[in-house]
């Protein structure tokens, strides 16, 4: 392992390594000389004897994941590289071959950026509680004194496809047998839904219209960030163009999935998250749903009309994936789009969300607008961004205007959250960004909007 020494790597480690994974500028912030300490080290603390590997398809992905892969080897690892795939592929090959992994990839983020997001065999996730803090700790080390010997008998490196395999399995997942014919447009930004959804839709009775299917890490049409509404204009003026039925558009790994209904409007991810959660519990009747604590009401009503039990979290996909596995629950679903199933080793997958969408308004004659009213039942802000100097001053000035007033009450296990019976939001300041971010629901648009110009009154004040 021909490992650099003396580089003063400190300073840029803490710019990299966030809470759950790597991510960062390349070759500005990181490079294949520390994709190679990182994959040796991911072996060292993780004591796997194989691992599997994969990246998306940024032009720096390939040369990043083969020193990871490097790395591994070097400290005794057998290696299966698995190419080009999205991250809930890699999530796949992790459960399916009971390997730790490693997907290169940054998301949603521009094309100069890269990152690793690794985890246990399993698919289990790995944050800073749970291996990455120590795995930051032995690349630190051995970027300043050197790695240790490798080991005597390095591990192999070879290549496998898993892309069939991975379709096979989310296929067995969703009853599409009662599914009629349907027109889908599909945004995939240029990312790695181009590569994974031609396989997945294959055998579905769908009429596919792809949009930026090419794999591009440079994105040259738009940011693979749909969260973003600037990012789905060319999506939602495509689906009334072709008077499709529905139309999908996946971030750039893909593990994400945002709807837009045959109007061209938007779906909230709460709606997909209880219309989900409504098929999931006619599977598994009785079961834990876990939402997190800036979904809709609509989710636990949802999830308890269909004899399920919801469970509240925190934001974030560490807390999501910590309470499914205590819970055993079948299902977790995000705000921002991330859908994690039991029967998908706990993991986020995009893609099996949309099968359920697909399953769902396929087996019935009406449209997906009518089919998602039942899901959507109260006037939300969305996530407002303020940024603000005071972060702690700021919210505490809230707390105090809100949490006296009558009939309302106040938790901070993610930020403070108030409630009502009529209205409810949550403040929450970001980790990164010197940013409070808020999102208020309430039982009309009018008191919505009330709620949410007297809160960012006070932040902004």
């Amino acid at each position: 392992m021909d490992f650099r020494r003396g580089w003063a790597v400190a300073a840029d480690l803490s710019q990299i390594v966030k809470a759950y994974d790597v991510r960062g500028v390349v070759p500005d912030q990181w490079d294949e000389s520390l994709a190679e300490l990182f994959g040796a080290a991911f072996v060292e603390v993780t004591g796997a004897d194989g691992i599997v590997v994969g990246h998306d398809m940024r032009p720096s992905s390939p040369g990043l994941s083969g020193a990871f892969a490097r790395g591994a080897a070097a400290r005794g690892a057998d290696v299966t590289l698995i190419g080009l795939c999205s991250t809930d592929q890699l999530y796949f090959a992790s459960g399916h071959m009971g390997l730790p992994g490693a997907m290169f990839t940054a998301s949603h983020n521009p094309a100069q950026y890269n990152g690793i997001k690794m985890c246990r065999a399993g698919a289990a996730p790995v944050g800073q509680d749970t291996g990455l803090a120590d795995i930051r700790r032995l690349v630190e080390t051995w970027s300043d004194e050197g790695a240790p010997a490798p080991a005597g008998t390095p591990g192999t490196v070879t290549e496998r496809d898993t892309l069939t395999d991975y379709a096979e399995h989310l296929l067995s997942l969703v009853d599409l047998s009662a599914m009629r014919p349907l027109k889908v447009v599909v945004d995939a930004g240029n990312g790695m839904g181009g590569h994974t959804v031609p396989t997945v839709f294959g055998p579905l009775p769908v009429t596919l219209v792809p949009m930026y299917f090419e794999l591009d890490g440079t994105f040259p049409n738009h940011e693979a960030n749909p969260l973003d509404p600037a990012n789905i204009v060319d999506l939602q003026a495509r689906v009334r163009e072709e008077g499709a039925d529905l139309g999908l558009a996946f971030d750039g790994d893909a593990d994400r999935c945002f709807v837009v209904d045959e109007r061209g409007e938007g779906v909230s991810p709460s709606a997909i998250t209880a219309l989900v959660a409504a098929r999931e519990l006619a599977k598994h009747p009785g079961g834990t749903v876990i939402h997190n604590l800036i979904t809709s009401w609509s989710v636990p009503e949802v999830v308890r009309e269909n004899g399920g039990t919801p469970v509240r979290t925190r934001v974030g996909h560490s807390f999501i994936k910590e309470e499914m596995a205590r819970t055993g629950a079948i299902f977790g679903g995000e705000h921002s789009a991330h859908y994690y199933f039991r029967d998908f080793w706990n993991a986020d997958t995009g893609m099996l969300a949309a099968l359920h969408v697909l399953a769902a308004l396929g087996s019935q004659d009406g449209t997906l607008s009518d089919l998602v009213a039942q899901y959507d039942r109260y006037a939300a802000s969305g996530e407002i961004n303020s940024k603000v100097d005071d972060q702690a001053g700021r919210a505490a000035a809230v707390k105090t205007a809100f949490a006296g007033r009558e009939g309302a009450t106040a938790d901070e296990l993610d930020g403070l959250t108030v409630t009502t019976a009529d209205w409810w939001f949550n403040l929450r300041a970001s980790n990164t960004e010197p940013l409070l971010r808020l999102n208020v629901e309430a039982r009309d648009e009018a008191t919505m909007a009330k709620i949410r110009d007297e809160v960012l009154a006070l932040v902004r004040a």
